[in-house]
């Protein structure tokens, strides 16, 4: 396929106006003006002409949960949470993502290519996170990173969980203190496997702790539900301890910490500030934080964390942050090359590069306006929506 014309946004080698590129088998196969390649289509070959529009990395969703907490299912589409048990780290969102819910088709008509996706916050620990591309029928088929983070929860949503089921934790100690207990346990469990693979001795396996070994040896973060100042800092501390790799998730105070947050190193993913203020946590939620963080130091990539937010909504949020003081440039980049440099995945989404998937969003102006269509989305190189075809379908229809 080729794609010909256009405002190429590579997020990773500036702008290529009136550019060319080339896609084969899924991949990036060549990206450069007109006159430094040649066009010649094999047969039967698409060549896509986008006079004005802006081609760029397909847009990545950086914390959600969709297809775990379906639209329009009630109970019986939601599995976000186990909230019987504070400490679920080996549930797995793979298991639980329905490919069929209908917000997995507003994100490819958004240009949303990939998300990552999980279980949700009323847990201390409440399981594994999955990075998925957001078109097909089988999650197998989807994957791009699994695992890929654990999810820890800090503040309001786990007390207000247990608290009501009068058994811990209802306190933030509690809550810090149940983390660093079972990260202790995980890290005695990683100490016995090493050194009996080490004398050959048999080990028996323990589910429940096998999942903590990617991020003890730090392959995976920790992805910290954090709203609150004093959270932040909390679970900066814990993964200090132990050493962790891990992402402040909301960060809806960060704003408030920004310097000292850029010495610690952690990036963020901010929102969801198209939501209401309907916790006592998220009072001081503004789309001024991704701006003041970005422009602190801190990497920082937006979310809407669907359903929270609806998803197709991340172009418009971005495009609120830049409103609020976040530079336009960095806001693309917040939906684009930073989601997927924090998700561990930049080798293969976020950027348009030579050898890269061919996970591409064209628009026919800036996706953070209001008034921006999709013309086309295409993930793995081949074409999975596309605005004319549409029209037509509506045409047919009337």
């Amino acid at each position: 396929m080729y794609i010909i014309g256009g405002c190429i946004k590579t997020m990773a080698d500036g702008d290529l106006e009136e550019g060319i590129l080339h896609i084969r088998e899924g991949k990036i196969d060549a990206i450069c003006r007109k006159s430094e390649i040649a066009i010649e289509p094999e047969p039967g070959e698409q060549v896509l002409v986008v006079k004005k529009g802006i081609i760029m990395p397909g847009i990545i969703e950086a914390h959600c949960h969709l297809g775990i907490t379906e639209e329009k299912k009630g109970m019986e589409g939601d599995d976000c949470n186990e909230t019987v048990n504070p400490l679920t780290p080996y549930l797995r969102a793979v298991d639980a993502v329905n490919t069929m819910d209908a917000a997995f088709d507003d994100a490819v008509r958004a240009g949303i290519t990939s998300a990552m996706i999980g279980p949700g916050s009323s847990n201390v620990v409440g399981g594994q996170f999955a990075f998925l591309k957001t078109k097909g029928r089988r999650v197998d088929d989807l994957v791009v990173k699994a695992p890929a983070a654990m999810k820890v929860a800090f503040g309001e949503n786990p007390k207000v969980n247990y608290s009501g089921q009068n058994k811990s934790p209802a306190t933030r100690m509690a809550i810090a203190g149940m983390l660093r207990q079972e990260l202790s346990k995980a890290a005695s469990y990683l100490e016995r496997k090493e050194k009996a693979q080490k004398s050959g001795e048999y080990f028996e396996k323990d589910f429940k702790k096998e999942c903590w070994i990617p991020v003890l040896r730090r392959e995976i973060p920790l992805k910290a539900h954090a709203h609150r100042v004093d959270d932040i800092f909390t679970a900066i501390r814990i993964a200090r301890e132990f050493h962790l790799r891990m992402t402040l998730d909301h960060c809806s105070e960060g704003h408030l910490i920004a310097d000292q947050l850029a010495g610690e190193g952690f990036p963020a993913i901010v929102g969801p500030d198209l939501a209401s203020r309907n916790k006592i946590e998220v009072q001081n939620m503004a789309f001024k934080t991704a701006g003041i963080l970005n422009r602190g130091g801190v990497m920082t990539a937006i979310t809407t964390d669907h359903p929270v937010s609806l998803i197709q909504s991340l172009p418009i949020c971005a495009g609120l942050a830049v409103k609020a003081g976040l530079p336009m440039e960095e806001g693309y980049k917040a939906i684009t090359a930073y989601p997927a440099q924090i998700c561990g995945v930049a080798d293969r989404v976020g950027s348009l590069r030579v050898g890269m998937d061919a996970d591409i969003a064209i628009f026919d102006g800036n996706p953070m306006e209001v008034f921006t269509r999709t013309l086309y989305t295409i993930i793995d190189g081949k074409i999975v929506y596309d605005a004319s075809c549409e029209k037509a379908e509506k045409h047919i229809a009337l």
